[in-house]
């Protein structure tokens, strides 16, 4: 079943942000459009969620965002370490937050900032 909303990244460079997350996460692709040729988006399943990409190259990188994604992994000290050698920014260490979750912020290649998040 897909999800009632569903994130969308928009990428100039979609292979790039493709190969981020399925290294990062364990991202599968689950479908692109079109099957052959150049490929405009991509279905991801990340654990029980969608995660699409969508490819623009008129998408000009930088630009003020207005939203993150939040992710929830098994192990946040863990993924932090893979993530710039897949391309992607580590913008602090992780923290323990009072609410119960470590969480570390990193950005994609892209820029677009994501939180990972561990349940303590």
């Amino acid at each position: 079943m897909s999800a009632t909303i569903q994130p969308l990244v928009i990428t100039p460079e979609i292979d790039r942000l493709l190969a981020f997350y399925q290294g990062l996460l364990g991202a599968v692709e689950t479908s692109r459009t079109p099957d052959e040729g150049p490929v405009f988006f991509i279905n991801l399943r990340v654990g029980n969620s969608d995660l699409g990409l969508v490819s623009d190259k008129d998408v000009e990188l930088g630009t003020v965002q207005r939203m993150l994604l939040s992710v929830d992994v098994a192990d946040v000290n863990d993924l932090v370490g893979h993530v710039e050698g897949l391309g992607g920014q580590v913008l602090g260490p992780a923290n323990d937050m009072p609410w119960g979750q470590r969480v570390a912020h990193i950005k994609d290649p892209d820029g677009n900032t994501v939180n990972l998040t561990q349940q303590l």
